[in-house]
């Protein structure tokens, strides 16, 4: 079905459908009996959720609590048309209608943004923050550049927090589970004067790894996050007010379980099978020796303080401000190629530090026109460093296809067989070699902007803005080695030795000649030439220039190579809304986002050369949503649903380069078409039942991945579930069951088929030509169970998630991929435990 067939059809029974859906509704009925309306800010004023033109989920505290979601991966399932993939708090991919943003350069730009209170944090190493101590959580989909600037090109999430108020409040909840799962979120809210109120808030959540670590030590994919935010909320006058948030947060997390699909996991000391290849087992993973001194994990700090300002100037007229300072940075370090031999270790350094100033006028009179406009500046610095540690003896081998699979062989052998193999250079080719790459990225921005709504009718709403965006950027690039290798010089090497070690003997022999007249024996001449080798070979090692493996390095052997560019482009919307009723309205939306382009850098193909940058021109979607939005039975029904077509052009993605490297690069065009809707049904008061649905159809249309699924992408997902309370004469009870299900999907946009995986000399020694990256459809059952005595300040709550233990994968692939050795994350199993809240 195509884009414009799918807008046609769901044009008509959208049409069809609201004027009678508006001719059986009667008056909303009191709050008790009906949904509770969500109010939301998408549009940069106060809005209920039935009046948004767009198709948008608003989620209030009171939501999330009922069913569980403390992080993104678990806000996500409640989303149409959102997914998000949380290898550890270093590496989400944010997934919206499609389009995954997930790139972790320096360089790169996120198609998918996440937004504290309007301030952009969508830098991914630094975006995936605890969702606690909120007010509400707003997902809008499809291109909202022109509400939401830079890198909403598909979507944008919008975390608000809770503000400091003049009243005394606090409340603690501590929850423990299996797997050692411990969690404990406090708050407290203190007015200090009639104007004047602060508020602290706090979260500390550990849990063991639930991947057993088969040779000892921390198991693998566990938690372990702490954040605390203080607010403080100045309200001087009526007209004026002030905010002010900062947010701490500190993530130290054991490794992440990249398990081996090709490599069975064996002892490294003895080469026993100590566990199989079933991806949800355990794995035998270990850091290099030495490197980065520290085990396999995550340590990343994350802060930020926001200053949210009001100011009223009349009836009509409200100036904003939005004044964000951030900064992150993590190191992480984990085991690339997923199997218990040390072949590959890599670590990932990324910081950043973000000022952004925005300054907006609203005006709303109350009649038929309402506006806003805004000036917004973004200033960026990052920087993404790669060291790895290779032991060069093994990767010989490997690059050789000379480990066995699916088991290597002992230690021992493959140590032979190294010296074997490596023959005179074998003493230098090492078990600890190190090489590093550094992209650095540094954006100016500025934004102008403006959008205004005209009521043409009592019925009918006109929409329209634009938004003008100039970047000013640098792309750098570094590499560096900390020692040259003998393996990647071997082939040029071996030659001039055995040139050297031949020169050097002849000259023996002539001497011998010369002074006894008769020429030596074979066995002097062998002699000489043992004699002689380990000398030449040194003294040729040693004249080698900083060769890496995968990474030559730039001039200097880590000099900083910058290339300045700018860009700039237009978005906009347009937007009808028609109200059928008070309770039922349709909306029709085209609209473009734009994601800037971006300049990748890599290795040179010699030692010391320049880095070579790639352009990747800035990509465009053109977007189509059809909606209608109800509130049904008395209120007691909200049902939203929304058609959407989309065209992209000079579609952004990361392939992997001859050194192994990953660069972004034009994938061509691409479309994408679905449906998503939601409904909120209240049965009676106190049983409330919801469900979301999404389809979604995204494939690429030409070009590198033609005919190719988006990666992360299930054509079908599914959530349901129910909240249940009710109370006798002495207490309350609540039971809320959930249900998520998604269809079967892919980890990549090559979709793992084997004609973009070729054996690669150097690279990849044998063809990936097995299909196993993907993951087929599957469900999780969630349960919630809780008490609490009539009238008393506690309750107490018992979950289960992934109650039926449903085995399943959540990343495929990874680092081992280019290497054609995919890796693979299980997903959590069945988990349960207790909560305690208090209120006081």
């Amino acid at each position: 079905m195509s884009v414009l067939r799918l807008a046609s059809v769901s044009v008509v029974a959208l049409m069809l459908a609201a004027p009678a859906l508006a001719q059986t509704q009667t008056v909303t009925g009191s709050d008790e009996a009906g949904v509770p309306e969500i109010v939301v800010t998408l549009q940069k004023r106060e809005q209920k959720l039935l009046n948004v033109p767009a198709a948008v989920t608003g989620l209030s505290a009171s939501f999330l609590t009922d069913v569980g979601v403390t992080d993104f991966a678990e806000l996500s399932l409640f989303v149409p048309g959102f997914e998000v993939q949380d290898q550890s708090p270093n590496n989400p991919g944010f997934v919206m209608r499609g389009i995954t943003s997930d790139s972790g350069a320096a360089t790169g730009e996120a198609r998918v943004s996440v937004f504290q209170d309007g301030v952009s944090i969508s830098r991914s190493r630094g975006a995936y923050v605890e969702l606690f101590d909120l007010d509400r959580v707003e997902v809008a989909k499809g291109p909202q550049s022109t509400l939401f600037g830079r890198g909403a090109l598909i979507g944008a999430v919008n975390i608000i927090q809770a503000k400091a108020k003049p009243v005394l409040d606090g409340k603690a909840a501590i929850s423990v589970g299996d797997y050692n799962y411990r969690m404990v979120d406090a708050m407290v809210n203190v007015p200090l004067s009639d104007t004047l109120a602060v508020r602290l808030s706090g979260r500390a959540k550990h849990r063991d790894g639930y991947t057993e670590n088969l040779l000892g030590g921390e198991d693998f994919n566990g938690l372990g996050s702490d954040a605390l935010r203080l607010t403080a909320a100045w309200r001087p006058s009526d007209a004026l007010r002030f905010d002010l948030i900062s947010n701490y947060q500190k993530d130290s997390t054991p490794g992440t379980g990249f398990k081996s699909g090709t490599f069975t996991p064996i002892d490294p000391k003895t080469g026993a099978v100590i566990g199989d290849l079933s991806p949800t087992s355990g794995a035998a993973l270990a850091n290099g020796a030495g490197f980065k001194n520290r085990d396999l994990g995550l340590e990343r700090t994350v802060t930020g303080t926001t200053l949210l300002g009001e100011w009223r100037l009349s009836e009509a007229y409200r100036l904003s401000s939005i004044s964000a300072y951030r900064r992150f940075s993590a190191s992480e370090v984990f085991d690339a190629d997923g199997m218990s031999l040390p072949l590959l270790a890599i670590a990932e350094d990324a910081k950043g530090k973000q000022w952004s100033q925005e300054l907006r006028l609203n005006y709303d009179a109350g009649g038929a026109v309402s506006w806003f406009a805004g000036l917004s500046y973004f200033k960026e610095e990052a920087s993404t460093a790669v060291p790895m540690q290779i032991n060069e003896r093994l990767a010989g081998l490997f690059l050789a296809n000379a480990l066995a699979r699916p088991t290597p062989q002992s230690p021992a052998v493959l140590d032979a067989t190294a010296t074997a193999v490596f023959g005179v250079l074998s003493p230098y080719v090492l078990t600890n070699h190190r090489e590093s790459s550094t992209n650095f990225g540094k954006t100016e921005s500025v934004d102008a902007y403006a959008d205004l709504t005209w009521r043409a009718t009592p019925k009918l709403e006109l929409s329209a803005g634009v938004r003008y965006t100039q970047d000013d950027k640098v792309s750098g690039y570094a590499a560096s080695v900390e020692n040259p290798s003998a393996l990647a010089a071997a082939s040029s090497l071996t030659p001039v030795i055995t040139a050297n070690v031949q020169a050097q003997v002849t000259q023996l022999v002539t001497q011998y000649v010369t002074a006894t007249g008769t020429a030596p024996s074979q066995a002097q001449i062998n002699a000489w030439t043992a004699q002689v080798t380990p000398v030449v070979t040194q003294a040729v090692v040693a004249g080698m220039p900083p060769v890496g493996i995968f990474k030559q390095p730039t001039p200097g052997n880590g000099n900083r190579v910058d290339q300045s560019f700018s860009d700039d482009g237009v978005t906009y919307r347009l937007v009808a809304r028609y109200a059928f009723s008070d309770t039922v309205n349709a909306y029709a939306s085209l609209a473009r986002g734009r994601q800037p382009k971006v300049l990748s850098g890599d290795s040179g193909s010699t030692p010391l050369a320049a880095p070579k940058f790639t352009y990747a021109d800035a990509e465009t979607v053109d977007s189509l949503e059809l909606g209608l939005k109800t509130r049904l039975l008395d209120g007691r029904l909200s049902w939203d649903t929304a058609v959407y077509g989309y065209r992209y052009k000079n579609f952004q993605t990361q392939v992997a380069t001859q050194s192994g490297g990953l660069i972004t690069v034009s994938a061509g065009e691409a479309d994408a078409y679905g449906l998503e809707t939601q409904a909120y049904y209240r049965l009676t008061p106190g049983a409330d039942l919801f469900v979301t649905y999404a389809y979604s159809h995204a494939r690429f249309g030409n070009g590198l991945y033609e005919g190719n699924r988006f990666r992360l992408n299930p054509d079908h997902s599914l959530s349901l579930g129910g909240r249940f309370k009710f109370s006798t004469q002495n207490a309350r009870f609540w039971f809320t069951p959930t249900y998520t299900w998604q269809s079967d999907g892919v980890f990549d946009d090559n979709n793992d088929l084997p004609k973009y995986q070729p054996a690669v000399a150097g690279l990849r020694p044998v063809a990936d030509t097995k299909q196993d990256e993907k993951q087929d459809a599957y469900g999780l059952l969630n349960l919630r169970l809780g008490y609490a005595p009539l009238n008393a300040p506690w309750s107490v709550e018992v979950f289960a998630d992934n109650v039926t233990d449903e085995a399943y994968i959540k990343d495929a692939g990874n680092t081992g991929d280019n290497l054609g050795i995919a890796t693979f994350i299980a997903g959590e199993p069945r988990m349960v435990g207790v909560t305690l809240r208090m209120n006081y």
